[in-house]
């Protein structure tokens, strides 16, 4: 757990912020940093620790990040966004890759941040958690709140919020959202990523004239991003090759490959469970 401590403490530029981030007071921080641990934080705070930077308190395979198409792509999207101050929209089907490439570029990028919009449905629970996660006060009166973490991304260097599972927001949320974009223009790069829900919830509220929804979309670039081909037969080999790398990174040596491959129909959820077999044999 310390270990990931000292990972994450990387992409935040000052201990009190990490701190703020994990929940945690900077004395006791710092108690942990220099090795401290017994007694100095409550197994509730380390369960949420652990929740945040994404540490198994179950005994988990290793797995490797494998360099998939969707991998590359969403790396490359999410760099281009970050370096660049703008936003973009990734609307594909579940279980490519999408969540786990978003979360391991947080965790190697300096203000970056990475939201499960379908824990924090509601504007309120959004705007807190994306404050928190940058490490700014998250638990006082709302519009202090909203007002402080707007002033704190446009005061750091290339902020990045990665909004995933973004088809789950309500729709104050929404709106919300385009309100903290206007606050942050040119200073905070957005990237919502979720499946074709979200693309068909965008598009049907476009449609119904819904306020807010134009003029998020062209916020976000006026278009939706996509990897997976939409042809049958290319969208099949697709979803199999990348099935086919990530198997061959981190199925244990001698394991048939292509068994594991066909046994999973291209799902990477299934990759995991398939090896996760084979080394616990």
């Amino acid at each position: 757990m310390t270990a990931a401590i000292t990972v994450a403490r990387r992409n935040y530029p000052s201990d009190s912020k990490h701190a703020a981030s994990l929940g945690i007071t900077t004395s006791a921080y710092s108690a942990v940093k220099n090795g401290q641990t017994d007694r100095v934080l409550s197994d509730a705070n380390w369960i949420s620790i652990a929740r945040k930077l994404g540490v198994s308190l179950r005994d988990e395979i290793e797995w490797k990040a494998a360099k998939t198409p969707v991998f590359q792509y969403v790396t490359a999207q999410l760099e281009f966004c970050q370096q660049s101050g703008v936003s973009g929209i990734l609307c594909d089907e579940p279980n490519i890759g999408k969540t786990f490439t978003a979360r391991l570029y947080v965790q190697s990028h300096r203000n970056a941040v990475y939201i499960d919009c379908s824990q924090v449905k509601t504007k309120l629970k959004l705007i807190r958690k994306i404050a928190a996660e940058f490490g700014v006060d998250s638990k006082g009166r709302y519009s202090d709140v909203y007002g402080d973490l707007v002033f704190y991304l446009r005061s750091i260097e290339q902020p990045l919020i990665i909004l995933d599972e973004a088809g789950d927001l309500q729709y104050e949320a929404f709106l919300e959202l385009k309100a903290l974009w206007n606050a942050t223009e040119r200073c905070c790069a957005w990237y919502m990523m979720g499946a074709d829900g979200l693309k068909e919830k965008i598009n049907r509220s476009i449609e119904c004239r819904k306020v807010g929804y134009t003029e998020m979309l062209s916020r976000y670039g006026d278009r939706f991003s996509k990897v997976t081909p939409d042809n049958g037969e290319d969208r099949r080999a697709f979803l199999l090759e990348q099935a086919r790398i990530v198997a061959k990174v981190n199925a244990p040596d001698g394991a048939d490959i292509a068994q594991i491959v066909r046994k999973t129909g291209g799902g990477l959820r299934r990759v995991y469970t398939e090896i996760e077999k084979l080394k616990r044999q």
